[in-house]
């Protein structure tokens, strides 16, 4: 049987160890929570110092305002800061600190000293955990921290800290997002005596390549967004440039290094259709929103944040991210011996007063690429006025009646239009350039004005069809094509009774089918963009998304599933031979196309080489 212990107040040594558990975790811990107050004093320039990967020593010296001599007893007691002194200051807070516990927290579990001198101040003073007074001391304007010998009061945590590499591995990374949220600081870093980074200060955008190198200057898609109270900026990287890991996914609220769920979600949601795999975008991102809409007060190491709004956050997160993306076409695979001209010209997505005189031909057939998903109708980034290069043939054989509505998208082109053919001559050019010649019925060639580019038809169609799938759903215009002879099919039971479960969903995405028998369907019409497509599979196809995400789902977040297999099946297959005026109709809606640059699977559609790229394989020049 336990004895009976009375309750009794817990002595501060041992509330700062287990508050110590908390804040304190391992070096890199330490040394976040003394940069972030150097950084809160003002400071234009932090130098830290390591010992053994932290393990051994720490020392953090800034050129802030610093601390006058009487209070640097304060600074080492718990809950006392200068940060906050009211409720109201708590829910608005806008430093980096505010807890108070800091400092407390590591001189429980190790030999701290502070030396500090204020601007008024003749000389700094010094005052070390044990002391009762500060005493006089050497040093320059601002605060030096030291902490030495982490845990080694603590056995039981000493024995849980890695290796040495692996602690200064930590430390850097704790150094690096602090000097990523503060540009306009600029930092050192000594290890064992030898110096290991330096950065200084510079604009946000700089201060990621710095820090993190090549990747974000060479893959990077900058972000700039405000919508009223909230703003965000940063750079994330194209979905080609994805990784196997999120080691590299940085986002600051207010300055401060978090992880939140809401907005990882929006990230994750803007990148849903144009990642492969299993793959992990990188990404910088500063969100800045007004202090009294997020609460900072949420984990002891303030890892974490809460916003009042989660909603209008997540909604802002991915409509910006979206949007970044959507304006890529186009971008992803320029060499880096282009120049800056050039990579603005793909970036700009193309208008209606970029394209001589005021249209493009859309040089598509009926059982061509037309009746799998070119129509200009669902493309609303097209030239409203651009007509058809052809007259649509009539089927022979397919067993597809064209109503007169689907006939009326296309137009037969007069005398007065230009063909494609002829254009080749002009000194006009394309960001996708001109098509050459179809390589193995898989690829496109195409000459651009800095070389070639080599596109995966497949790929950029079913990237094509899949956006104007999603316009014509989100406008409700989804044109249905009846078909002169139904397709009749095998199903199990439990296909058609989701058939007859979801009929309405199904005739919204343009899709009528009826039971034939106890084991038999019929299709009797099909969205008009995918009609030359695989009927029976493509009914298959849809059948199986619906059964899998759930036809209450259908239309939200699970909608784009469905509709990339939908578009997988309209786009136009290898081996199908293609003219010349058909591959260069395929080249502008590319041009026209958000996220042209990924399929629905986010495999690139296309490959750019330079001249200079090519004169290399031929070593000419040289």
């Amino acid at each position: 049987m336990s004895t009976h212990r009375p309750i009794c107040p817990l002595p501060d040594l041992l509330i700062s160890q287990i508050a110590a558990g908390e804040v304190i975790e391992r070096p890199a811990s330490v040394l976040k929570e003394l940069v972030e107050n150097a950084v809160d004093s003002g400071a234009q320039s932090i130098e830290v110092r390591l010992e053994a990967g932290g393990i051994r020593r720490i020392a953090v010296i800034d050129d802030g305002s610093g601390i006058r001599a009487e209070e640097l007893s304060l600074a080492l007691t718990r809950h006392a800061t200068s940060k906050i002194t009211s409720l109201a200051e708590l829910e608005s807070v806008d430093s980096m600190g505010f807890r108070g516990e800091a400092l407390a927290s590591i001189a429980a579990v190790s030999q701290l000293t502070i030396t500090s001198r204020t601007r008024e101040a003749t000389h700094a003073f010094s005052f070390a955990s044990g002391m009762t007074e500060p005493v006089a001391a050497a040093g320059a304007l601002g605060t030096t921290v030291e902490v030495k010998y982490l845990f080694d009061a603590v056995p039981a945590r000493r024995k849980f800290l890695r290796a040495e590499a692996t602690e200064f591995g930590h430390c850097i990374d704790a150094i690096e997002r602090v000097a990523l949220a503060f540009p306009e600081v600029g930092f050192r870093v000594f290890h064992n005596e030898r110096a290991v980074r330096q950065w200084l200060p510079t604009s946000a955008l700089q201060r990621i390549s710095d820090v993190l190198g090549s990747e974000f200057n060479e893959h990077g898609i900058e972000v700039n967004a405000q919508a009223g109270p909230i703003s965000m900026m940063g750079v994330t990287t194209r979905p080609t440039a994805a990784r196997a890991r999120a080691d590299r996914q940085f986002l600051f609220v207010n300055g401060r290094h978090v992880r939140d769920r809401t907005v990882s979600h929006a990230i994750r949601s803007a990148y849903a259709d144009v990642l492969h795999g299993d793959r992990q975008p990188a990404f910088v991102l500063f969100l800045q929103i007004d202090p009294l809409a997020v609460d900072v007060n949420v984990h002891p190491a303030k890892h974490e944040v809460r916003f009042r709004d989660t909603g209008a956050v997540h909604r802002f997160v991915a409509q910006t991210i979206t949007q970044a993306l959507a304006g890529t076409a186009g971008t992803h695979q320029i060499s880096q011996s282009e120049n800056s001209a050039t990579l603005g010209a793909f970036a700009m997505p193309l208008n209606s007063d970029s394209i001589p005189g005021g249209s493009w031909s859309n040089a598509l057939t009926a059982d061509g690429l037309a009746a799998r998903g070119c129509a200009q109708a669902f493309a609303p980034r097209w030239n409203p006025g651009a007509q058809a290069a052809f007259a649509l043939r009539e089927p022979a054989s397919n067993g597809l009646e064209q109503p007169g509505a689907w006939k009326a998208l296309y137009q037969p082109l007069n005398e007065s239009h230009t063909s494609e053919n002829a254009r080749t001559d002009s000194n006009e050019t394309w960001p996708l350039g001109r098509a050459l010649a179809q390589v193995h019925g898989i690829y496109i060639l195409s000459q651009t004005s800095s070389g070639l580019a080599l596109i995966d038809m497949h790929a950029a169609h079913e990237r094509v069809v899949y956006e104007q799938l999603k316009t014509a759903i989100d406008a409700q215009t989804l044109p249905q094509q009846t078909l002169l002879v139904p397709v009749v099919f095998r199903v199990t039971e439990k296909e058609l009774a989701l058939a007859e479960e979801c009929a309405e969903q199904l005739s919204a995405l343009g899709f009528e089918l009826a039971a034939a028998g106890p084991q038999s369907m019929t299709l009797r019409s099909v969205p008009a963009m995918l009609a030359r497509g695989d009927l029976e599979a493509l009914a298959r196809g849809v059948l199986r998304d619906i059964e899998q995400v759930g036809a209450s789902r259908l239309l939200t977040e699970q909608r784009n599933t469905l509709l990339a297999t939908m578009a997988c099946h309209g786009a136009v297959r290898a081996n199908r031979q293609l003219t010349l005026e058909e591959m260069n109709a395929l080249l502008r809606q590319m041009e026209q196309t958000e996220r042209a640059d990924q399929c629905n699977h986010g495999r690139p559609t296309w490959v750019h080489f330079s001249v200079s790229d090519l004169d290399k394989l031929f070593l000419r020049g040289q």
